[in-house]
């Protein structure tokens, strides 16, 4: 990391995290562009990409700015996420849409949660980076659409979403466990990060807290899994 960076270590691991996940969704997307069944389609996901891109390169440049080498703050989330999407192969362009929903679903409130308690312009940033809902959509109709022609998909695709929260919530967990600053960010209550940050105090997480957290994010699960057309 570059010395003389003022943000908090917590941040720049979410930062960090954040941006290798925004370059891995672009190469993930425009695979599937690749393999999607019409010209329309192909040219909606390849649009899709391009927005990915774009959330890279503001958060690399938020990084910079902070005084961070972008690669080395996304270096300690290569192999985490890298082995969670070799976890997950998905078998079909089906699952792979899934998985993009469903992952980037628990992903973003992940992501969301921890902005909370950063500084304000890193918030802001999070928050313009995780606005985007045409991917969501865009993914929640071709599933409903596939499901129409062959509602025989239901069953395997709702087990699918299952195994990809489990397997999302475990990988975070144990990123959570091996990032102990990016730990302390999501254990800290608001109102004790308001006065650490007035009196330059920091503690490590407690991991009790960042379990509890964790849970907290499926909450969303079953509203994903039935904008899709699947039974949680």
């Amino acid at each position: 990391m570059t010395q003389g960076s003022s943000a908090q270590p917590g941040v720049i691991d979410l930062l960090g995290l954040l941006a290798y996940a925004e370059l891995g969704s672009f190469f993930r997307l425009a695979d599937d562009a690749g393999l999607a069944p019409s010209l329309r389609t192909k040219g909606q996901l390849a649009g899709l990409a391009a927005t990915e891109q774009q959330h890279y390169q503001a958060l690399h440049r938020r990084l910079a700015e902070l005084g961070v080498d972008p690669e080395e703050a996304m270096a300690p989330f290569v192999r985490p996420l890298d082995g969670w999407h070799e976890r997950t192969e998905p078998q079909s362009w089906l699952e792979s849409l899934v998985k993009t929903y469903v992952g980037d679903g628990i992903a973003g409130d992940f992501y969301r949660r921890v902005a909370e308690l950063a500084d304000a312009d890193t918030r802001a940033l999070v928050e313009d980076v995780l606005a985007e809902t045409e991917r969501a959509e865009f993914v929640a109709e071709q599933v409903r659409a596939a499901l129409v022609e062959d509602p025989r998909l239901a069953g395997r695709l709702s087990l699918w979403a299952r195994r990809l929260v489990g397997e999302a919530l475990s990988q975070a967990q144990a990123v959570a466990v091996d990032r102990p600053q990016l730990a302390a960010l999501l254990a800290r209550d608001p109102k004790v990060a308001e006065r650490e940050e007035r009196t330059g105090d920091s503690g490590l997480g407690d991991l009790a807290a960042v379990s509890r957290m964790f849970a907290s994010l499926t909450e969303g699960h079953a509203a994903r899994l039935s904008a899709m057309g699947l039974a949680e």
